[in-house]
């Protein structure tokens, strides 16, 4: 199983940035998806979780309204389009997958991890 998480980079604050984590090696629409974080220092934290089909999905409080989690099963793929981003949001962003919804609600629970994509946000 192979996650590979890209789109990460350096930008000011209040830009976006749309990042994307291509899966391969595993039957990607039985599973549900992830997006953490992990800043210098800090513990991982999931940001935002869809289930298989992209009808449900979560976000950690500190970022609703300003990211968005999508699927597209056809292509393997699940994004996180981030808006108006804020120095706080530094961090390495790792996307996971895990079967079923209510596992993916706690970080501990997801089977396979990417390898992470850098986002860094300048005042």
């Amino acid at each position: 199983v192979q996650l590979q998480a890209s789109g990460g980079g350096l930008v000011q604050a209040g830009g976006s940035l749309r990042l994307s984590c291509a899966a391969s090696g595993l039957t990607f629409s039985s599973y549900a998806m992830g997006w953490f974080r992990q800043a210098p220092g800090k513990e991982r934290e999931l940001v935002a979780a869809i289930n298989w089909s992209g009808d449900s999905t979560t976000y950690a409080d500190s970022v609703k309204g300003r990211f968005t989690i999508s699927r597209d099963n056809a292509k393997n793929t699940v994004y996180l389009q981030i808006n108006n981003l804020k120095p706080e949001d530094t961090a390495v962003y790792y996307c996971a997958a895990v079967v079923g919804w209510f596992r993916a609600l706690r970080g501990s629970n997801y089977d396979y991890w990417g390898q992470g994509t850098l986002v860094t946000v300048s005042s």
